[in-house]
């Protein structure tokens, strides 16, 4: 299996490289409105932000960076294709603008500009990131009633592009070898994540950390193993440090990324040698935790009626039967980003143990 992945140094207000309709899936995390990190980067695409916010006017200020927003959110919409999936992670922003503290609802505002382009929306996801605990104190501390409730949580939005679902060919073999373990659709269509931590961008200059955000590859990864099936294409109009693009390589999807900053693209680089060994690393994961979870469904006295196609170990229902795992075997620099070949995980990979209870428990070897 061949993929694609497709790296734009450029504003993503306009997504000049991409045809209307050739994305299946877009995920993505965008700098957040009312955050103060962002303040520069949204002043730079409307002066009028600045303005705003030195005459302490926050709701205006809110509004103007929302709209720059929403340039982008109109562009995916033009290349997504019907029935598509759009994935939005983002936080609310608490701040005190002329003298009065206040919460800056950003994902409402995204839902209903969203829904003004014609997208359903779909039930969302909480995740909950860490907070270090000397922020917890907000407001009068101890005190009633002036203290405030800190912000532990952040949103991935999803939208479906029009009214119908995604279909395919009956039969779709590159759908159903895409097929995820039962005990992970468990998990990862839970309405809340707490199992996911925030992660540290180690980046070389202090400023372009400062430019990033923590977002971990869990939750790239996770998203577009629910949301699209092998070959398609996911699109990030805000690249950032390139997770989107390091989890749809590890999937085996294609990937587009835009991004402002030539720095970050240049990062890229240095990452992208890790790619192979990573994605061995993440199926072995996968495979490992669906070995514990056989281990203790027959613990249990309970039993796994199926086996999987590809590979000798069972599985609990018929649709994880074809699934099939792929790791990336070699990388290829282009002109326009990356090609990546990924090699089928065989069966002659995982390696099936007994337990103590006579069953049968999968693990991977290094391959």
């Amino acid at each position: 299996m061949e993929t694609t992945h497709c790296i734009v140094t450029g504003d993503s207000r306009s997504l000049s490289k991409t045809d209307d309709d050739s994305v299946e899936l877009v995920v993505t995390s965008p700098p957040y409105p009312m955050i103060e990190m962002w303040d520069e980067l949204f002043s730079e695409l409307n002066p009028e932000i600045t303005a705003s916010l030195e005459a302490g006017e926050g709701h205006a200020a809110a509004s103007q960076m929302h709209e720059e927003l929403e340039k982008v959110w109109k562009e995916v919409s033009r290349v997504l294709i019907d029935g598509g999936i759009a994935c939005i992670n983002i936080g609310d922003a608490t701040r005190k603008v002329d003298g009065s503290f206040r919460v800056f609802q950003n994902h409402s505002r995204i839902i209903n500009a969203f829904e003004d382009l014609g997208f359903e929306p779909l039930p969302e996801l909480l995740w909950r990131k860490p907070v270090n605990s000397g922020a917890k104190f907000m407001g009068s501390g101890m005190l009633p009633p002036n203290a405030y409730v800190t912000l532990e949580h952040e949103y991935i939005l999803v939208f479906r592009n029009g009214k119908e679902s995604r279909t395919f060919e009956p039969g779709s073999e590159r759908r159903y070898n895409s097929a995820y373990f039962w005990e992970e659709r468990n998990q990862w269509f839970s309405d809340v994540w707490t199992d996911i931590k925030g992660e540290i961008q180690f980046l070389e200059r202090n400023e372009l950390r400062e430019r990033s955000a923590a977002y971990p590859f869990e939750i790239p990864y996770r998203l577009i193993n629910m949301y699209s099936v092998y070959g398609d294409t996911v699109l990030d109009p805000f690249w950032g440090t390139g997770t989107t693009s390091f989890a749809a390589m590890v999937a085996g999807r294609n990937s587009v990324g835009y991004e402002l900053d030539e720095e970050f693209v240049q990062l890229f680089e240095h990452r992208v040698e890790n790619v192979p060994e990573y994605s061995r690393e993440v199926v072995k994961r996968r495979l490992d935790e669906h070995s514990e979870f056989l281990e203790e469904r027959l613990s249990e006295g309970k039993e796994c009626k199926y086996r999987a196609d590809n590979y000798d170990f069972p599985v609990t229902t018929k649709q994880e039967k074809p699934i099939q795992f792929y790791s990336v075997s070699d990388i290829r620099e282009t002109e326009e980003g990356y090609e990546v070949s990924h090699s089928p995980v065989e069966d002659t990979d995982v390696q099936i143990e007994k337990n103590k209870r006579g069953g049968e428990v999968a693990s991977l070897s290094d391959f």
